[in-house]
């Protein structure tokens, strides 16, 4: 009975888990900025339209996507588990490219996006991540161009940083450093690009 019980929460572990195969995967080679837009010309149009829109450079929005999904359209949080084995839900209502939240993704839609706006819209996404970080550098002055301190404010909301929340998570700020890092690299890159 207990190999069973087994069985079954392992059946129904990979029945919740899904997949992120098909038009969700991500691009091959994610530290050449180069190759993801040969990969993906698709990317290229959104990142500029977000960039013309909204004064996100392609390089910051890249990093950034890089760090909440690596590219993975339908990127989810992982599941919380109860008693190690049975899946509870979700960590978040993050999803998509941008990771956005389903309150905040509710509210660009309605200041913004519109109705049919999709997370795992590239396009959509992009556009999600210029209009969060352009009210950023209305509300709290930083510059679009600080990749660093863009993503501490998005991850932790514009109130959290503003707190200071941040501080209290040496996780997060080395993560926000990488993704400073990153966005240089990027910047390096496509200025070689064809």
């Amino acid at each position: 009975m207990k190999r069973f019980v087994q069985i079954a929460c392992l059946l129904l572990l990979a029945a919740c888990s899904g997949g992120s195969g098909g038009s969700g995967s991500a691009p091959r080679n994610l530290d050449n900025a180069c190759s993801i837009l040969d990969q993906r010309p698709g990317y290229l149009r959104a990142f500029r339209a977000a960039e013309r829109k909204w004064g996100v450079p392609v390089h910051v929005q890249m990093a950034t996507i890089y760090q909440e999904s690596k590219f993975i359209a339908d990127a989810r949080t992982p599941l919380r588990y109860s008693l190690g084995v049975i899946p509870i839900g979700r960590q978040s209502s993050a999803f998509g490219y941008s990771q956005a939240l389903d309150g905040t993704w509710k509210e660009y839609q309605n200041q913004e996006g519109g109705r049919r706006t999709r997370r795992d819209s590239i396009r959509d996404a992009t556009d999600f991540m210029g209009w969060y970080m352009a009210a950023t550098q209305r509300s709290l002055g930083i510059s679009l161009n600080d990749a660093r301190n863009q993503y501490l404010a998005y991850h932790d909301g514009r109130t959290g940083y503003r707190r200071g929340s941040y501080r209290a998570k040496p996780w997060l700020i080395r993560i926000a450093g990488e993704v400073g890092a990153r966005s240089e690299m990027y910047r390096t890159q496509l200025a070689s690009c064809r």
